[in-house]
């Protein structure tokens, strides 16, 4: 069995234990972890099994208790591009080809910790993404590097506080801009669309480049609205036109910029992600 032990320091208001337990410990570093951990009853609160319902209020012992867990014989070793760090989060180049976070070896989230430098804040934890891109879509990627940045950063996304903007490349003819309210899953959806350049192609006719800004953060929200109109994603083999489908190159979609307020130095962040170069080769003016 392993056990670890965190000292709850003094807070201003009570908070639910599944809150802010995310990230103290290293092996529960993620929402679901710290749920299943709780509902395995690996957690004691001054010595009585937690539960979802356990608040906290300052001042409490909390030890996590586990079975032992073998670390893997192979260390993943996979280079990231760091656009951005600080103490508190990161903001990195996520490639292609490769899940942001999951049961997989292959994650982002496994190769953080090598990628990037350890936060000196006394709330330190293990780096963890605090949103998703889809496998085959590249570009920038939030990363929390503390427990009260991981929440912080959470709060941002949840208040719509932090803009994002993507670039991708579609097929046929569109207009010059416009928004696309299809709703996903039952749920009410919104992108707003601006194409930046067109193009012949002997294939495909038209080829596009489009700056999309999602309004609402429904999955693959983008590469279902796009196809919505008539204009899929190049490369997109789940939301396609069937005799439209580029194989070999994945998918044209690149997340490019995130705007927002950092939520501890309060400095104006606009951090944007060049563009892969097979955009350039479609678009060689750009």
């Amino acid at each position: 069995m392993q056990t670890k032990t965190h000292i709850v320091p003094k807070l201003t208001k009570q908070i639910r234990l599944q809150e802010y337990g995310v990230g103290i410990f290293n092996l529960v570093f993620t929402k679901s972890a710290l749920k299943k951990a709780l509902k395995k009853q690996y957690i004691t609160v001054n010595g009585i099994i937690a539960t979802s319902a356990t608040f906290i209020s300052g001042g409490e012992t909390i030890c996590l208790t586990i079975p032992e867990i073998n670390n893997p014989r192979t260390k993943l070793i996979l280079k990231l591009n760091v656009l951005y760090e600080d103490d508190y989060l990161a903001i990195i180049h996520k490639p292609a080809g490769i899940l942001v976070s999951g049961n997989s070896f292959k994650t982002v989230a496994n190769a953080l910790i090598q990628n990037l430098k350890p936060s000196n804040l006394l709330d330190r934890t293990i780096p963890q993404p605090v949103h998703r891109l889809d496998y085959p879509t590249t570009g920038l990627l939030l990363i929390g590097k503390t427990n009260s940045s991981i929440r912080a950063l959470n709060k941002l996304f949840e208040d719509k506080k932090i803009k994002k903007s993507y670039f991708a490349v579609t097929i046929g003819k569109m207009e010059s801009k416009g928004e696309i309210t299809t709703d996903i899953d039952n749920k009410p959806s919104i992108s707003l669309y601006k194409v930046k350049a067109s193009v012949p192609s002997e294939r495909f006719d038209i080829l596009n480049l489009v700056k999309l800004k999602p309004k609402t953060g429904r999955k693959h929200q983008l590469r279902k609205h796009l196809t919505s109109i008539g204009n899929p994603i190049l490369g997109d083999k789940d939301y396609k036109i069937e005799h439209l489908v580029l194989n070999g190159k994945g998918l044209y979609l690149h997340a490019y910029s995130l705007k927002f307020t950092h939520p501890f130095t309060q400095e104006k962040l606009i951090i944007k992600d060049e563009l892969p170069e097979k955009f350039k080769k479609i678009f060689d003016s750009i």
